[in-house]
């Protein structure tokens, strides 16, 4: 099975600074992917461009199955967050919110969410990390409640480096799918990329076959693939 995650900025084309479902669906499409964990989709809302987001891509990638997870409302906008598309029904929808840290001075944060469904036969969980490291610390105490050690990914847009040690307790519980890389692969910015900050782990029990960052430029993040089994 083909696991893909994605940060779609919102569904906003790179080059042409415009919101653009059908570049974002041809990204999906040409990954052939069958799961694919969405960041910063937006939902209905009161501005008319908080449209259904991930009812559409599902349209448009002809992965019919979803679910949005709404980690905040944006005032005067609309409801945003993280979403699944897959090819597979979605069961046991869960959304687990991330706590805010302890006001700091100078220091905005954003609610963040992790967004946990089971499908495919997989539990799958897709998440994205805010900027501040005590954000990223929560982000990764909730990861570890919620991912199960068995037939279970973990995606999304954790905005840290691989060498970054918050992700260790992540690491001793779960496989960098990015360990099969068949070399050295960035994600961020798309059009020339100088960093890795989005992710895909697999509980130890499945096997990876394959993952790869194409050199697609739909978003201003290079998607993640990953090819996954028992």
């Amino acid at each position: 099975m083909k696991f893909m995650s994605f940060n779609t900025q919102h569904c906003l084309n790179y080059i042409e600074r415009q919101i653009d479902f059908e570049v974002m669906a041809k990204a999906i499409r040409d990954t052939g992917a069958d799961i694919v964990g969405l960041n910063e989709m937006r939902g209905a809302g009161v501005d008319p461009e908080y449209t259904a987001q991930t009812e559409k891509l599902a349209e448009l990638t002809g992965l019919k199955y979803y679910a949005f997870a709404k980690a905040i409302d944006v005032p005067n906008g609309g409801p945003y967050g993280n979403a699944i598309l897959s090819r597979y029904p979605i069961d046991e929808v869960t959304v687990t919110h991330v706590p805010d840290p302890a006001p700091k001075a100078g220091v905005t944060y954003e609610t963040r969410c992790l967004l946990k469904v089971r499908t495919g036969g997989f539990t799958v969980c897709v998440i994205h990390f805010g900027l501040d490291i005590d954000e990223q610390k929560n982000a990764v105490a909730t990861v570890l409640s919620c991912i199960e050690d068995e037939r279970c990914v973990l995606m999304g847009d954790f905005n840290v480096i691989p060498e970054n040690p918050v992700l260790l307790p992540i690491r001793a519980r779960m496989r960098d799918t990015a360990e099969l890389f068949p070399a050295p692969r960035l994600s961020f910015p798309s059009d020339a990329p100088r960093c890795k900050i989005d992710y895909i782990f697999a509980s130890r029990d499945l096997h990876v076959l394959s993952a790869d960052i194409p050199a697609v430029v739909a978003s201003d993040h290079r998607p993640h693939i990953a090819e996954i089994i028992e």
